[in-house]
């Protein structure tokens, strides 16, 4: 039984890792490095993300600067970057890229806040479901006479603890994110 909290708990914490992931990818008029993650540039054939074929620094609030260690790409990953879903264009000199973010309108921050709240949400129902798989297993188990009634209520509050606990790391990582859209 121990195994099943175990392991419950650790699904409960990827679905966090996930979320936190996701949030850092949006672009919140702050110049970030993770807003490139989910991009892929053809090199020689190969899908392959932007950090490994090049420097990515962030010498201003608001400016990303993409330096590639082959000069000849520079052109593949303008045209990666022009064809991903960040919304911004970038500037080429033939040797290094820049991404210049712009502020924020205010709808635009409502927009990103509520679809902050939709994947936060979206978590909390991966979360719920951990949990109803879990009370299940532990239901087999109690039926299977692998473990008392005792046993499956102590392990019905474990579980219902865990998934409190992660609902509301949730809903801290949404608030942090929130603020920080709306600060900008």
């Amino acid at each position: 039984m121990e195994t099943l909290i175990k392991n419950t708990e650790e699904r409960m914490q990827k679905t966090i890792d996930a979320l936190d992931r996701e949030y850092k990818s949006i672009r919140a008029g702050r110049a970030n490095v993770s807003v490139l993650d989910k991009i892929q540039v053809d090199y020689y054939g190969v899908p392959t993300p932007i950090q490994q074929m090049a420097a990515v620094s962030v010498p201003e609030a608001r400016t990303l600067l993409i330096q590639p260690w082959d000069a000849s790409i520079v052109k593949e990953i303008e045209k990666a970057i022009l064809t991903s879903d960040i919304g911004i264009n970038p500037q080429n000199d033939g040797k290094v890229i820049r991404l210049n973010f712009p502020p924020l309108t205010e709808e635009r921050r409502k927009e990103i806040v509520k679809d902050v709240r939709k994947k936060g949400e979206e978590s909390k129902v991966a979360v719920r479901n951990i949990r109803r798989d879990s009370l299940e297993k532990l239901k087999a188990m109690k039926k299977n006479g692998e473990i008392t009634e005792d046993d499956e209520a102590g392990g019905e509050k474990k579980i219902q603890n865990a998934t409190d606990k992660y609902c509301k790391d949730i809903d801290n990582l949404s608030a942090a994110k929130e603020k920080e859209i709306m600060e900008i």
